[in-house]
């Protein structure tokens, strides 16, 4: 950041279609490969979903097992992403993404060699554990590119990954299980966590050879260039400096820190059903070719994509951010809320997952652009990184309610309603809990 005081420019002095160029540039430079990243890390943590409709009955799972073996996947992500968010600010996102991919490839590829629930336990945490730093490492990664007021459209565009690799997790998961059962004397299950595991080692070799930790040492950007991204970043910086915490210490004493937690907590209640039941909840409809189960899950995220995006774009062209993420709530609320009532309509299910779909994916990106524009630079990577680490209680807590409930009522009813009860109260946790005037934020 002291380049831009060493060689100042006034970026209001600049003209608006070379100020949208250089971001441009530099959103084409970072943002395809950061996309690929995310897609590799969502098939690997919700390829479980699909491995779950062949590999319980192999290891003796029950439901509610299987649940807990989901859960304890956020017990090893939150204990180590503060930890990784602090040393991606020290070491910077080319080493950082290179150890979080090979590894949580590693683990994702030795789950096929799971024989016991134990096994599976330990796997789900070690996973966790690999992956944990990607997702906030990368929220932080970008404030150090882009000012507040873009953000929420590159978080939009970077996270329609999650739909992308739904998309393409559905159909390619259904058909190994389908096609390359007994090959080589291992199971379909087994073949799904080998071949979506071993391309994220290839690309977190590539990350450290690809990415640029900051502005002002990309030798792909001009002077100017970088001056204007430096300065543009300056003026953002002492934008919420004006109100915004400087340390993460004095945030934690205010309770819109924990709105802002509770918040978060709320949306892996939504995404357990969207990435994790919904290929059980598909196949206990009636549909029982695992191809046919892939292509109709993979339905809701084409339509979440698209809703993702225009949520982000309209919150961006608004700059407004609390009631576009109580709106996204209420849809990820109605749509699970509906579910059990469509329990034998497949084609009803599919729209109704759409819904929650879209719901979660608005909750999911709009969440984000609220902590960088409420935590000043200096409490940026710790803060993102607690903030994220408790919310995955969440994640924690939802598969286990689901899993209990349809182990112990015989459905999954009781557990698909508390999930679209938390989503509300996670909603009003940001409407009620944080003024509009605790975000700081400018336009572009």
């Amino acid at each position: 950041m002291h380049a831009a005081r060493s060689n100042p420019i006034d970026v209001s002095a600049v003209a608006q279609p070379q100020t949208e160029a250089v971001y441009r540039k530099v959103t084409w430079r970072l943002l395809p490969f950061l996309f690929v990243c995310y897609v590799f890390a969502y098939l690997d943590r919700a390829n479980i979903g699909f491995a779950h409709l062949q590999f319980s009955r192999d290891i003796g799972l029950s439901d509610a097992a299987f649940g807990l073996g989901v859960g304890l996947f956020y017990v090893g992500y939150m204990l180590f992403e503060v930890p990784s968010n602090l040393w991606l600010a020290r070491v910077g996102v080319r080493k950082t993404l290179m150890r979080i991919m090979a590894l949580w490839g590693i683990v994702s590829a030795g789950t096929a060699f799971v024989q016991t629930p134990t096994q599976f336990y330990i796997a789900r945490v070690l996973l966790g554990a690999a992956e944990a730093g990607f997702f906030p490492g990368v929220i932080l990664y970008f404030t150090y590119w882009f000012p507040a007021a873009r953000r929420a459209r590159v978080t939009s565009i970077f996270m329609t990954a999650i739909c992308v690799s739904g998309i393409i997790s559905g159909p390619v998961s259904g058909w190994i299980l389908n096609s390359m059962s007994g090959l080589l004397g291992y199971n379909g299950w087994q073949w799904l966590f080998l071949l979506e595991g071993f391309p994220s080692v290839i690309a977190g070799v590539f990350a450290y050879v690809y990415l640029t930790d900051r502005p002002e040492q990309a030798t792909w950007l001009s002077d100017d260039e970088k001056a204007l991204l430096l300065a543009e970043l300056n003026r953002d910086a002492q934008t919420k400096a004006a109100r915004a915490h400087g340390s993460i210490w004095v945030a934690l004493k205010e309770p819109k820190f924990y709105f802002l937690t509770f918040a978060y907590f709320s949306v892996p209640w939504a995404s357990i059903v969207v990435h994790i039941w919904a290929p059980s909840v598909i196949q206990k409809s009636g549909v029982s070719n695992y191809w046919h189960i892939g292509l109709l899950s993979a339905i809701p995220y084409v339509v979440g994509a698209v809703a993702m995006y225009l949520l982000g774009r309209n919150s961006d062209r608004m700059l407004e951010r609390r009631w576009h993420f109580m709106a996204s709530a209420l849809m990820a609320a109605l749509g699970v809320a509906l579910l059990p009532a469509a329990a034998n309509h497949a084609g009803i299910l599919v729209a109704l997952l759409c819904i929650a779909t879209a719901g979660y994916l608005g909750m999911l990106s709009l969440f984000w652009t609220i902590p960088p524009a409420y935590l000043s630079s200096t409490a940026a990577a710790s803060g993102i990184g607690l903030i994220s680490s408790l919310g995955q209680f969440g994640g924690i807590s939802a598969p286990s309610v689901i899993g209990y409930a349809s182990t112990h009522f015989g459905s999954s009813a009781v557990g698909l309603y508390a999930v679209a009860f938390v989503s509300i109260l996670g909603g009003l946790a940001v409407v009620l809990g944080i003024p509009a005037r605790a975000i700081s934020e400018r336009r572009a």
